[in-house]
């Protein structure tokens, strides 16, 4: 039993080329089932007897005058932004007074040629290119839903507002860029158009007169089959997706003579020869040579190896903060000492340092100061034996604690000493803090100031 296999899913499919969008090339398909009267009231099938195939049935010509096969079927190729003229395009621009803008007396003259020539060659399909009129009016008139009444909400009425395409820049006058960074007077297409951010994009429409015979050039039997939009990175959108495997599109017309259509959309854009692919391949590897060399040039390629059996200790530490201390206007000054047993450092580092002057702020009972101090450091050790038990000695960090006073006198409020740590990572040090008293070596009441290490080789 014959059934028939329409494709119902008519919404958008995305697709994404490297490929120049000049080359795509579309073929649209479209013919004339039947009258939808002639379906409605066909008698039930009767046992035994297959169904009507409507996808292959071609109606036979009737009494009433000869149906040709131009007005019965029609199959054309298409390429991008191809401009394909309509009946009522036709007897529109044949009439010069119509004609208001260039873009309109361009199609005049593109209109005599093809009489000249001996006519055009479509009938029922044309197309709207991203130029014409129509387009900008159906972007503005997209409805969000298939519901009958529709009733835009305000942000539906505000993004339909926005022209998803290149706009003009017109900001040379006289000579001079007039680029203004602050609009204090926006208008209302301003406001439209800068609202949210969009990415330009050019489309299409592949469209089809449905009138009946003798009644081709009236807008009220214009019909859209497919919708394309292409952005500037290569996405293409087609609403519907192409045929394929799938079965056609239908459309059934309204008004006292229903009729059924079918149609079908197939990309036939052309394949690239070997040829052309190696060459291109070949132009896509000399551009990524290039960019590499470029991006290694902004690099360089002065970098410092380490020696053969070398421990290279990279440093980043950090004086938080001190509390506890009996003055304010606290100062700390640091330096590590290395070991004198196989550790150097290079000749422009720096192992010392002193923090910036820090009044105190209260926390609690004590008087903090916060540092917030970065430090950085580098130094290496040379041994044939790279085992945890060769590195005998590890560099220490030394910090002392100064405040100044009214006269610029500088005291010494305590100091301490700490390994640094020896495990890469994130790691806090509690610098012990003491105070000098004769010959001895007393801590001082007073809690420490702490030293944040990141350690990395």
């Amino acid at each position: 039993m014959a059934e028939t296999v329409w494709s119902t899913d008519t919404g958008e499919a995305v697709y994404r080329s490297r490929d120049p969008v000049r080359n795509l090339r579309l073929r649209v398909h479209l013919q004339r089932i039947t009258s939808s009267n002639f379906l409605r009231y066909q008698p039930a099938a009767q046992p035994g007897k297959d169904l009507i195939d409507l996808a292959t049935f071609r109606p036979h010509p009737t009494a009433s005058g000869h149906r040709s096969e131009e007005e019965e079927e029609e199959e054309v190729v298409i390429g991008w932004q191809e401009k394909l003229f309509s009946q009522f395009e036709v007897d529109l621009y044949r009439n010069e007074a119509a004609c208001q803008s260039p873009l309109d007396h361009q199609y005049r003259q593109e209109i005599l040629k093809l009489e000249d020539s001996g006519g055009r060659k479509n009938r029922r399909i044309f197309t709207y290119t991203d130029s014409d009129r129509y387009t900008n009016v159906e972007e503005h008139c997209q409805k969000m839903t298939t519901a009958a009444r529709e009733v835009p909400s305000f942000l539906v009425e505000r993004m339909a507002n926005v022209r998803r395409r290149r706009q003009d820049r017109r900001g040379m006058e006289g000579g001079i860029l007039k680029s203004r960074i602050v609009t204090w007077e926006p208008s209302e297409e301003f406001v439209r158009n800068n609202h949210v951010i969009n990415t330009p994009l050019q489309t299409m429409y592949i469209m089809a007169d449905l009138g009946p015979y003798g009644k081709l050039g009236y807008k009220k039997y214009e019909h859209v089959l497919c919708t394309l939009k292409v952005d500037s990175n290569g996405v293409i959108t087609v609403k519907p997706d192409f045929t394929g495997l799938k079965g056609p599109y239908r459309i059934e017309t309204e008004g006292e003579k229903q009729e059924l259509w079918k149609f079908t959309v197939h990309n036939v854009s052309s394949l690239a020869q070997p040829e052309e692919e190696e060459r291109e391949q070949r132009v896509f590897k000399d551009l990524y040579g290039r960019h590499k060399e470029y991006l290694s040039s902004l690099v360089g390629t002065d970098f410092e190896m380490t020696v053969p059996g070398a421990l290279r200790l990279f440093v980043n530490g950090e004086v938080v903060s001190a509390q506890g201390y009996e003055y304010d206007n606290l100062y700390v000054h640091f330096f590590v000492e290395l070991p004198t047993t196989n550790w150097s450092s290079p000749a422009f580092q720096q192992l010392s340092g002193i923090t910036q002057t820090c009044a105190t702020k209260s926390l609690g009972m004590d008087k903090v100061a916060y540092f917030s101090y970065p430090f950085t450091f580098e130094a290496s050790f040379l041994h044939e034996d790279e085992s945890a038990d060769a590195l005998p000695e590890w560099p220490v960090l030394y910090c002392e604690v100064l405040s100044l006073d009214f006269w610029q006198r500088c005291r010494v409020e305590g100091y301490g000493a700490v390994v640094l740590p020896a495990t890469p990572g994130p790691s806090w040090s509690q610098v012990s803090s003491g105070k000098r008293c004769g010959a001895c070596w007393t801590v001082w009441k007073g809690s420490a100031s702490r030293v944040p290490f990141t350690m990395c080789w």
